[in-house]
């Protein structure tokens, strides 16, 4: 008879629908807030968090986190994505724990939202991709090849139709590129129109600003012009200074963005954890040699006069940042010679013409542009800055990254380690910031400030996107010589409710998709 009712009972047990699709067990748990580890689990359901802490009940798959901590998916604010969907894995960003990114910065951007993220639904993509509507993009689209200007009447109102446009479609705000043509021919007004129409929509401004060297004070003093004027919540893209000329300002920096907050400003910054920044090689050269086509271009490197000219200029911008040379720039991407990749302009000098004086770095760069342009590396800022801009409480952690194939070019290791980077070397070994505080940056700030609802914390309801890492362990072995290796110390990354990593292994489940505003 005993025997029967055990019998029974576990029948029963086994026909029972489970409670939950994915349990958490034996977890020290970070929910985003920055408050203290609670010891616990986490419980999913249908794509959103059931429970956190003591849960009662079973579920149809557990993942035991054996007491490493869980914390929410990390949300990289700065990324550079818009290529997403020929790498809709971009198990890059998925291996240093981050589960949605937001494309569209520093100017660049699709135009066409709505088609952009019907793309990425197609490509089943493996993490949640929100994106800002670039300025640059939006202005060279209204007005060709012509910058040197303002837009007429004509071209404005296709360029803020573009905005709202995208805004319906779902973009979280307007960024702006002011060191980039065309973005950098743009005058104050035409962006406090632009971000006018972000903010109808309840969009955030968000500026790579026009100076980040010892003029950072004018490029502030524009930026919060334009917060004030058009009413809008503004971001700081990538806070830094560039050049010895500017180190050791970042205090004073952060004094005038606080005085700005004390008027009622909503103003918060975004920083990666590195000392070089990475772009076009082409910001060597001056805007003015940049404005209309390529072919524009290169009729004036060939007119002698108009060479001179940009020599000259390229020397005055050495003057202003303090540098000697082009030592400081590292050529990461040259699609005409890719044997340069990974050399300083001084080698790639002295490989193609040489010689490595500083005549023949200048005519190298100019014949890169010519033949097509590259991306390249510029070890251009301070330890002491960047540790004083991390320190502050609206800091949040992105990467300026995008997805990356193993193998290909020599990018910043940023795009593979900026996550780890934060965890590993300023939380765990130098201490600048606790590791509660650490995963609010990357968590809770973000989705507040961008407004991604029901994302970065643990709570019932939220978004089921979920980290599960090994504080001991996190590391970021990707270096500036040898940049492709992924993140270490992260065994599970859950996006929407599927383990798309599970155990240090990818999966085949694809979870992600766009992320538009409000969602």
């Amino acid at each position: 008879m005993m025997i029967r009712l055990l019998f029974a009972c576990l029948l029963a047990a086994s026909l029972r629908a489970a409670d939950y699709d994915l349990l958490i067990t034996h977890a020290r748990i970070a929910d985003g807030s920055g408050g203290p580890l609670i010891e616990g689990s986490v419980a999913v359901k249908e794509g959103r968090i059931a429970a956190v802490g003591q849960v009662q009940g079973i579920a149809s798959d557990v993942i035991d986190a054996g007491g490493k901590i869980v914390a929410p998916g990390f949300i990289d604010v700065h990324t550079h994505s818009e290529d997403i969907c020929r790498n809709p894995v971009a198990e890059n960003f998925l291996r240093m724990g981050v589960t949605t990114i937001i494309t569209g910065n520093c100017g660049h951007s699709r135009t066409d939202v709505g088609k952009f993220f019907q793309e990425i639904e197609e490509s089943k993509v493996a993490l949640n991709v929100a994106t800002l509507i670039g300025h640059g993009s939006v202005r060279e689209q209204a007005m060709g090849g012509s910058f040197i200007r303002a837009p007429n009447d004509e071209q404005l109102a296709a360029m803020k139709g573009l905005v709202d446009q995208a805004m319906t479609d779902g973009a979280v705000g307007i960024s702006t590129g002011l060191i980039y043509v065309p973005g950098s021919f743009a005058k104050t007004d035409e962006l406090i129109a632009m971000a006018k129409v972000a903010a109808a929509h309840d969009g955030i401004y968000v500026s790579h600003m026009r100076y980040e060297t010892t003029r950072i004070f004018q490029a502030l003093e524009e930026f919060i012009r334009i917060a004030r004027e058009a009413n809008v919540r503004a971001e700081v893209s990538h806070i830094k200074l560039s050049g010895p000329t500017a180190w050791g300002k970042a205090d004073e920096v952060l004094n005038v963005l606080k005085k700005a907050r004390a008027s009622g400003l909503k103003i918060t910054q975004d920083q990666y954890a590195y000392t070089a920044s990475s772009t076009g090689l082409r910001q060597t050269l001056p805007d003015s040699a940049l404005e209309g086509e390529h072919a524009d271009f290169v009729a004036r490197i060939a007119d002698p006069k108009q060479k001179a000219e940009i020599i000259a200029k390229m020397a005055e911008m050495r003057t202003r940042q303090g540098r000697k040379d082009y030592g400081y720039a590292v050529i990461a991407r040259c699609k005409a010679d890719p044997s340069l990749n990974g050399k300083t302009i001084p080698e790639a000098a002295k490989m193609r013409r040489g010689s490595d004086t500083l005549e023949d770095q200048v005519e190298l760069i100019l014949e890169i542009e010519a033949q097509g342009g590259a991306s390249a590396i510029f070890h251009g800022m301070n330890e002491d800055d960047l540790q004083t801009f991390l320190k502050h409480p609206l800091t949040m952690i992105a990467s300026d990254g995008g997805p990356r194939r193993l193998g290909e070019d020599v990018p910043h290791p940023r795009s593979y380690g900026n996550n780890a980077r934060v965890l590993g070397r300023y939380v765990r070994d130098l201490k600048i910031l606790t590791l509660t505080e650490a995963i609010r940056r990357m968590t809770a700030l973000p989705a507040q400030t961008f407004h991604l609802k029901d994302r970065g914390m643990l709570k019932t309801g939220a978004h089921a996107d979920i980290v599960v890492f090994d504080p001991a362990k996190v590391n970021d072995p990707s270096t500036f010589s040898d940049p492709h290796h992924y993140a270490e110390g992260f065994t599970h990354i859950v996006v929407n409710g599927g383990v798309v990593i599970r155990d240090g292994q990818l999966t085949e489940i694809r979870t992600g998709g766009p992320l538009r505003m409000g969602q």
